[in-house]
């Protein structure tokens, strides 16, 4: 059973809590019954996304006998059947889209769904191999979910929010492959085909500059005309939060090599948890009990 439940990737299901951020900085995610409609939505994605996972694990099942790390996945090791796999993947997309679309009968968020799927699927079947392009996919991914959030919500995305969370998931894709290479490097395997695309200097130089763009770009959010109408607060004094959490990352990537997933570093490293739930924590205050006038 636990084959079985690994094969689903369950520690990989954080990703799809980007949903609920549209909703969050909009203020209305306790209004009406968003919340129950952002947690459906949150399973419907966490089905499709296990979908992929079981569908892109079938694909590289070979090359993943040859990865240190994920050598140990079920169907790599073989202790869950290749034809059982593909049923499961089968019934959690039924499952996934029978959800969306019950959550929103309009089909709009079963669309956004649709697309992420599709894009997701493509990505599984050989646009992965083509460098640069997959991470963008990547990228584009956590983009969709948000999109899916403010769809249930009735909430208008920012170009701001869209900016921010594509640059994010960006960057931390960047990581992850810089960490394939670098085990490629040390065990002179090629597991993946895309990594012949990439070199440590290349992928070294991306990531420096996008975090810098992230950087720039989020205090120019901070201190923008519509925020500051908005609200009378310093916001950009939670770039201190988003600062410190990007040199954590730099850290756990350039000195101890193990930016692999970025899921895991969220589950394991305390600093990072540390960080997200100040910043999360500070929009709250700022957000949601201004009345308290902390900031001003």
């Amino acid at each position: 059973m636990l084959d079985y439940i690994k094969l689903l990737r369950p520690k990989d299901w954080a990703k799809n809590l980007f949903l609920f951020i549209p909703a969050f900085f909009a203020q209305n995610i306790f209004d009406g019954n968003n919340l129950q409609l952002l947690i459906g939505g949150f399973f419907a994605f966490c089905f499709l996304a296990s979908s992929i996972y079981i569908l892109n694990d079938y694909r590289d099942r070979e090359d993943d006998r040859k990865h240190p790390v994920k050598n140990s996945r079920p169907l790599a090791t073989g202790t869950v059947k290749a034809s059982t796999a593909l049923v499961m993947a089968f019934i959690l997309l039924a499952a996934g889209a029978f959800l969306a679309y019950s959550i929103d009968a309009s089909g709009k968020f079963l669309f956004i769904c649709g697309l992420y799927y599709l894009l997701n699927l493509a990505y599984s079947f050989g646009l992965k191999n083509i460098p640069v392009l997959d991470m963008l996919i990547v990228a584009s991914g956590f983009v969709l979910r948000v999109k899916g959030g403010a769809t249930l919500t009735d909430v208008n995305t920012t170009e701001w929010l869209i900016i921010m969370t594509f640059l994010l998931a960006l960057f931390m894709a960047v990581g992850k492959r810089r960490d394939d290479v670098i085990i490629k490097l040390s065990t002179g395997s090629d597991m993946r085909k895309v990594i012949k695309g990439y070199t440590l200097e290349y992928l070294n130089i991306l990531l420096g500059l996008i975090c810098a763009i992230i950087i720039v770009a989020y205090i120019n959010y901070t201190v923008s005309g519509e925020l500051h109408n908005k609200f009378s607060y310093r916001l950009y004094y939670t770039s201190l939060f988003v600062i410190a959490g990007i040199m954590r990352y730099l850290q756990i990537v350039f000195v101890q090599n193990k930016a692999g997933s970025p899921t895991e570093i969220l589950y394991k490293d305390r600093f990072i948890q540390l960080t997200l739930i100040l910043w999360v924590g500070s929009f709250y205050v700022i957000l949601y009990l201004k009345d308290l006038k902390f900031f001003e």
